[in-house]
């Protein structure tokens, strides 16, 4: 039970700050990816306010447990792969053309209308898609 008031807490945080960050508001988000346009940089001051932190916790967690159990996760390999490219492409479109990513969208959905919920549900409709269209990728054209 602690841990999942521990996570509830968290969450709440965390879609708290998107809230108070910009990072619900798809103008915004636009208007950070339009670089030779009308760009608005100030979400460099959130991805500054997410890294440096992150970064910290990485290095203060290493060879620790949680307190309320279980384990941290490893640290990914940082290798550049084919489902690297693929996903990081399909995010960044998604994300340009929308102007929402998952944690934003589930923020956004108790006031951003019929658009955010036709994005969450497409969103989801994606997630369930992908594992099976990876797995007909990996059979037609395997990795190296």
């Amino acid at each position: 039970m602690q841990r999942l008031a521990f996570a509830f807490l968290a969450g709440g945080l965390f879609g708290a700050g998107l809230f108070v960050s910009g990072m619900t508001d798809t103008a915004k988000v636009q208007g950070w990816l339009d670089v030779f346009g009308d760009w608005d940089p100030t979400l460099a001051f959130v991805m500054g306010g997410a890294i440096l932190p992150m970064a910290l916790a990485w290095a203060l967690t290493r060879g620790r447990a949680p307190l309320v159990g279980g384990s941290f996760p490893t640290r990914s390999e940082p290798r550049l792969g084919r489902n690297l490219v693929l996903g990081s492409t399909l995010f960044g479109a998604g994300w340009g053309l929308a102007g929402l990513c998952p944690g934003p969208s589930v923020a956004s959905l108790s006031y951003g209308g019929w658009p955010h919920w036709l994005f969450f549900a497409a969103m989801l409709a994606g997630m369930f898609a992908a594992p099976r269209v990876r797995a007909r990728l990996d059979k037609a054209l395997p990795a190296g």
